[in-house]
């Protein structure tokens, strides 16, 4: 099978690269713009470089891999960043997608394509409404969520009017090695690497740790990416999630199990969300009915190699 993978040198990418390869029978292609680190990639991977936002520069990288299957992960991904640049972010996520769909409504036809949406998108939930299932009433409360929408909303018009074999997916947080700062589990396990080795001050800045979200291990999450390209129905949409609700206290308390820093925590007013969702997490019974997927990898595990993946970073 001839796979393209859009964002292949960002987290998700590098994992879904890697699974790919392991698994077997998979001809590689990279799309990543110009400048990306793509240091550590697998060298058999092919590269092309393309920048979304211009259409011919994604249809020669469609021709060139003319691929079987794509998996679209290329996105703007901090919810605080996009508070910074909503228009950045929606110009990043929507119109990178119409490229990428046009480019393959010409090109690439036949292809199953997998749009990558975000729990975000379902946004004010109720407690009555959880787990959540897919069809929720969509609610987002930040502009990644809208430009997330929109992207899950455009893969199911292009399913439908430009009969793409378009399936969607809305992963729930998803954590592991490599993942960049910025986000929840990795502020803390930098904060943590550089009180064990920089002796930095132990002091936590935290945001709110009252959230209830639902976490799984990103390795986890591109398996189930694999199997809905293979076994995923074009047209719907599937949750990826554990199904467990664990609260952002729970998450620091744990992390503190793997170290022997006992550091002060100090709520950090820039690390709050103007709109803050109470409680998250999801029903994936539909993704395990048509693919046999779930979870594997134990939480504690993920949280290991997280901060071990920190303290290599750091001491580097």
């Amino acid at each position: 099978m001839r796979v393209l993978i859009t964002g292949v040198a960002g987290f998700a990418g590098r994992h879904l690269a890697a699974h790919l390869f392991a698994q077997g029978g998979h001809e590689i292609w990279g799309l990543s713009r110009a400048g990306r680190d793509v240091g550590g990639l697998d060298p058999a991977i092919r590269m092309t470089v393309a920048d979304l936002m211009d259409r011919d520069s994604v249809e020669q990288a469609v021709a060139d891999a003319r691929p079987d299957a794509v998996y679209h992960l290329a996105s703007q991904a901090s919810v605080m960043r996009s508070f910074e640049s909503p228009l950045e972010t929606l110009q990043n996520n929507i119109v990178g997608q119409v490229h990428l769909l046009d480019a393959c409504v010409k090109l690439a036809p036949e292809a199953r394509i997998l749009v990558i949406g975000s729990n975000e998108e379902y946004g004010l939930t109720d407690p009555s409404e959880l787990p959540i299932e897919e069809h929720k009433e969509l609610r987002p409360v930040s502009p990644y969520a809208v430009s997330k929408v929109t992207q899950d909303m455009l893969g199911h018009q292009y399913f439908r009017a430009r009969m793409l074999q378009v399936v969607r997916a809305r992963p729930f947080t998803h954590i592991g090695p490599g993942q960049a700062p910025g986000f929840v589990t990795t502020d803390f396990a930098q904060q943590v690497a550089r009180m064990e080795l920089c002796g930095a001050e132990p002091r936590m800045a935290v945001g709110n740790l009252s959230g209830v979200r639902d976490f799984s291990d990103v390795r986890d999450i591109v398996r189930g990416y694999r199997l809905l390209i293979e076994r995923g129905e074009p047209g719907e949409v599937y949750n990826l999630g554990s199904g467990v609700g664990r609260t952002i206290q729970s998450i620091l308390d744990d992390l503190l199990v793997l170290t022997t820093v006992r550091p002060e925590v100090v709520v950090d007013p820039a690390r709050m969300r103007p709109s803050e969702i109470p409680a998250m997490y999801a029903d994936c019974s539909k993704i395990e009915a048509a693919t046999g997927w779930r979870t594997e990898i134990p939480f504690e595990q993920t949280l290991r190699d997280v901060l071990d993946d920190w303290r290599a970073r750091v001491r580097a």
